[in-house]
């Protein structure tokens, strides 16, 4: 009867760790992914380059999507976070912010080319420094 009990501790214990171990894990990947849409936000900050917005965003996403299902996860809700606060925001803008429906529609587009794992240079614009 002890071995019994033993061997069902001992099942208890690597099921509670092995989903302990995963879910660290994508705590991590979430963490890395964050920190790689901030790094693609800031360049596109920093190389204020016509037309190169859907790039950073497939490329952020491209980068996050690389590190695990983390990592696409939280590319998927920072991108559909970014996308929904500029609605909001649009409505207290007065005239065109460029930020309509289908510039939305088309940053999710590339949100989601990015988290599949296509090439970002798809949207990169001719003349955007090598540096991004």
């Amino acid at each position: 009867m002890s071995t019994m009990k033993l061997f069902t501790g001992l099942i208890l214990c690597s099921l509670v760790l092995g989903v302990h171990s995963r879910w660290f894990s994508f705590l991590g990947e979430a963490y890395d992914g964050a920190k790689d849409m901030w790094r693609a936000y800031s360049d596109m900050r920093e190389a204020n380059y016509k037309d190169a917005d859907k790039y950073f965003h497939a490329r952020g996403n491209y980068d996050a999507a690389r590190r695990g299902p983390g990592g696409a996860w939280a590319a998927e809700v920072i991108s559909d976070a970014r996308e929904n606060i500029q609605r909001v925001t649009d409505l207290f803008k007065p005239g065109d912010s460029g930020h309509g429906r289908e510039d939305s529609e088309a940053d999710q587009f590339a949100n989601r080319w990015g988290r599949s794992g296509k090439d970002p240079n798809y949207f990169r614009p001719p003349g955007l420094p090598d540096k991004y």
